[in-house]
């Protein structure tokens, strides 16, 4: 199995960036699609992007889009989330995960393992 842990959340003002490390330990991280999603209260958990082992596919949900950059270092065993033009709206605790087997995937369920999440506030 693989552990994971993210890094980088924090208060932002609108428009401004942020850069997310998730850091995996365990299997070799080569072996993982890995995935960002986003929670903020009251709502379900939302899929923010994803990049598959090799980092040839990346996806990305439309809210994100433009601003939003997914990357990986299978060297470092680790995943990076690099947004930018941050709006209110983006505020939440994001979380990476990581799957064995769908690269990808919107859903939660298709992933095995979970970091804690960190959390991200963008003021207005």
């Amino acid at each position: 199995q693989v552990q994971l842990v993210e890094s980088g959340g924090g208060l932002v003002q609108a428009g401004g960036s942020l850069k997310l490390s998730c850091a995996a330990s365990g299997r070799p991280f080569s072996l993982y699609h890995m995935g960002w999603f986003r929670q903020s209260p009251g709502k379900e958990r939302e899929f923010v992007g994803g990049i598959t082992k090799s980092g040839g596919s990346i996806y990305y949900a439309d809210s994100v889009k433009g601003r939003f950059t997914i990357s990986r270092d299978n060297a470092k065993n680790t995943v990076f989330l690099q947004m930018n033009s941050l709006k209110p709206e983006d505020t939440a605790v994001y979380y990476c995960a990581a799957s064995n087997y769908v690269g990808g995937s919107v859903y939660g369920t298709s992933y095995d393992y979970w970091g804690q999440g960190t959390q991200v506030t963008v003021s207005s």
